[in-house]
């Protein structure tokens, strides 16, 4: 499985915004703290406000934040939310290509338990775990960030 810029890009901004829960951040902050296109973050963090992953404010002291405390957003839920397609082969597709075995392929339902363990470990970390404990600083450290 490989998972879209759109999600790379989402966990990356939601770390950052973890590590700065004492102001609302700007986006061009977490496009040059990870060396990534501010241009596409603006889409990805657009999209990260909708499913109410990031508060966002307009104009003077505006910004962005988490939109719920980091203990409570689980990877999982983003990656649900970011990926357009699960669909890890065409038969899972609602309308993808016919497939002679498709009620008889142990394959399609290997794979489809092995997204589900996927998910299921990514639904056990929180945004708090990643940016928690000893890894904490040095995350923050990485992006330029200095810890209280």
């Amino acid at each position: 499985m490989r998972l879209t810029l759109h999600t790379d890009y989402a966990l990356r901004a939601l770390i950052y915004l973890a590590l700065r829960t004492d102001r609302r951040v700007a986006i061009r902050e977490i496009a040059e703290a990870h060396r990534i296109s501010e241009n596409h973050l603006v889409k990805v963090v657009h999209s990260l406000g909708r499913g109410g992953f990031v508060a966002t404010a307009r104009g003077k002291g505006g910004g962005l934040r988490l939109g719920r405390p980091a203990a409570e957003i689980r990877v999982g839920d983003v990656v649900r939310f970011t990926e357009d397609d699960m669909a890890l082969v065409a038969c899972f597709q609602p309308n993808g290509p016919g497939c002679a075995l498709i009620d008889v392929c142990r394959l399609q339902r290997l794979i489809a338990e092995a997204l589900q363990a996927f998910l299921a470990v990514l639904d056990g970390v929180t945004l708090a775990d990643l940016v928690g404990g000893a890894q904490g600083p040095v995350v923050a450290a990485r992006l330029g960030l200095a810890m209280n």
